[in-house]
């Protein structure tokens, strides 16, 4: 088991030991398991997946949505600092929905290279929270 620990700006978003995490690195997506190398990495915005057990399925992996972040991990503990995260059981697939379209809208209506790159990772997170949501959906229907 490693020591794993979520921590956003609103404060702890997980904290205990586990079997494995996925974490959505800029060189892709690692697994970090029990005895992982020293490793500091950057997060980018993506699905963290937790199995707790390693008996556990796919199916009954916990996910968060991730807005960027820093990835540490040392004498088998995995830390990640972001500034956002949200658990799948957090996430109103509706709202989220919602909030796409306005992502959409702005970047369509940008009219200079800032507000374009603001409005596009306003898409980005907001993909990333409908397709949490979307795992969630498929994780409680089996």
């Amino acid at each position: 088991m490693i020591h794993f620990q979520l921590v956003s700006l609103d404060g702890s978003k997980f904290d205990d030991d586990v079997y494995e995490v996925t974490v959505p690195t800029l060189e892709g997506e690692i697994g970090i398991l029990d005895h992982h190398m020293p490793l500091i990495a950057v997060a980018k915005t993506g699905v963290v997946a937790v199995r707790r057990q390693a008996r556990d399925s796919d199916a009954q992996r916990e996910f968060f949505a991730i807005n960027g972040g820093a990835i540490e991990v040392v004498d088998n503990k995995l830390r990640i600092l972001v500034d956002e995260a949200d658990h799948a059981d957090d996430i109103n697939e509706a709202e989220a929905e919602a909030a796409m379209e306005r992502a959409k809208k702005m970047k369509a209506e940008a009219t200079d290279q800032v507000s374009l790159e603001h409005a596009q990772a306003l898409v980005d997170r907001h993909a990333v929270r409908l397709q949490v949501a979307n795992l969630k959906r498929r994780r409680s229907k089996r």
